[in-house]
């Protein structure tokens, strides 16, 4: 018999059946959706602490004495540390359950938010100033632990839609963290850049509370068991992750991730230096970059529930590779953009490629579960008994959910790199998105060959 435990309570829910349509009716969605919101705001926090550099760069002027390609290090730096600790933070959910991982790493935001607003100041190291912005890579950890942990909790039928709007809402991080900065330069100005960590302080707590007193952990993700199956706690996460590396259908999602979730963290971290470089004349000020920073990340975040909608009704490879051909139609219009020096035809080109790397997160992680489900109906009707092929359904779904957001993240410091060594050698960003193009097009290759192509 199903048992969910009062939600009040440290003890993990048991015997949680989200596919059970009585149960999920009756208690399960509530609790879900419960989980789900606070999941988001811990995971919003995260994603805007973790894209902080990419506002504070714009408050480094001369007095700080570093050129372009030393701010784009600034913004690669948190970006490549957020990505190595997604798989930890992925098994950590299985370690101590999603709402005390939760709690912990929301209270890790505190670390890097105030070092941030000690140190910064004219006259600071640079190396300083390294160390300061690779810490805020934690905040880039919070995402897989918030989707390998919200992915448990709702039924294969609503993942693509639980997964985006968990996505999206933390996506939304990133527009936020430049809209207050924006708010802070326009009110304060360019001499105060502590006081955007500073109001993330109290945020941070408010995060940790609200997953403590209000989230759950599952028996099934905090190391105990769920039913017959053995194969939840840690060391099936292990195992899970050991399959899923294993199997090349995981690369192949891993790299389809790159090009989506990749271009969004990476193009959020650097629109605001590109502009300023690019077309100085007409940015002259970070209040006027800043001005319009925030649009492309606020829109693909908010897109990228639609992303897995779309997924859910029309399947996630056919989605995607629509959204890769556009991907790659959009940098042509920037690369035009770019040698015409058109402004409002660079910032269309650049917009939709936000919009389109929305959807595309929103559909390429919708394939991870579905590919699963696959595989288990597949076992079940092998023989394999039906609650033990469902848990390693689950497993590897959240190891490859892990698996795929730390190497999509990779994406933002390649994103990063192009970018500096672009206007190092040429001072546009032609040769940036001359690579942004060919990628995109191997991206619908790999998604053609691997999912469309009749066999």
């Amino acid at each position: 018999m199903t048992t969910v435990l009062d939600a009040r309570k440290p003890a993990p829910l048991a015997g949680w059946d989200p596919e059970d349509e009585e149960f999920w009716s009756r208690t399960g969605a509530r609790i879900a959706r419960r989980n789900l919101v606070f999941s988001v705001l811990s995971e919003h926090i995260g994603f805007s602490v973790w894209s902080l550099w990419s506002v504070l760069v714009l408050f480094l002027g001369p007095e700080y004495h570093i050129d372009t390609a030393g701010k784009f290090t600034l913004t690669a730096l948190p970006t490549a540390l957020g990505a190595l600790l997604r798989l930890p933070y992925t098994f950590a959910v299985a370690r101590f359950g999603g709402r005390n991982w939760t709690v912990i790493s929301a209270l890790l935001l505190l670390v890097p938010t105030g070092l941030a607003a000690l140190v910064l100041q004219p006259g600071v190291r640079y190396g300083t100033l390294l160390a300061v912005a690779c810490v805020a890579g934690v905040g880039g950890g919070n995402f897989a632990s918030s989707m390998a942990n919200i992915n448990a909790f709702y039924p294969h039928r609503l993942k693509g839609w639980a997964l985006g709007i968990n996505a999206g809402g933390g996506n939304l991080g990133v527009p936020a963290v430049q809209l207050l900065g924006l708010l802070v330069l326009a009110t304060a100005g360019v001499a105060h850049p502590r006081l955007l960590p500073l109001l993330y302080l109290p945020l941070v707590v408010l995060a940790a509370a609200g997953a403590w007193w209000r989230m759950d952990n599952l028996a099934t993700t905090s190391g105990g068991s769920s039913g017959s199956s053995g194969s939840s706690g840690p060391s099936g996460e292990g195992r899970a992750l050991r399959e899923v590396a294993r199997d090349p259908y995981g690369w192949a999602v891993s790299t389809l991730y790159i090009g989506t979730f990749g271009s969004f963290i990476g193009f959020g971290f650097a629109f605001g230096q590109v502009l300023q470089v690019q077309f100085h004349e007409r940015f002259d000020t970070p209040v006027k970059a800043a001005a319009l920073t925030f649009l492309g990340p606020l829109l693909g975040s908010l897109l990228r529930p639609v992303g897995g909608r779309l997924a859910d009704r029309y399947g996630g490879a056919v989605v995607t590779l629509c959204t890769f051909l556009a991907m790659g139609a959009g940098t042509g219009v920037v690369l035009l953009a770019s040698r015409a020096g058109s402004l409002p035809l660079f910032l269309a080109g650049f917009i939709a490629l936000f919009v389109l790397s929305g959807l595309g997160n929103g559909s390429t992680y919708k394939m991870i579960p579905a590919h699963y489900q696959a595989v288990a109906r597949a076992a079940v009707a092998a023989g394999a008994d039906p609650e033990a092929a469902e848990a390693d359904s689950r497993r590897r779904s959240a190891a490859l959910i892990g698996l795929a957001g730390a190497i999509g993240a990779f994406g933002g410091v390649l994103v990063n790199l192009a970018f500096r060594q672009s206007f190092l050698a040429s001072h546009n960003g032609d040769a940036a998105y001359l690579g942004f193009l060919a990628a995109y097009v191997l991206c619908s290759v790999l998604t053609w060959a691997v999912w469309l192509r009749r066999r």
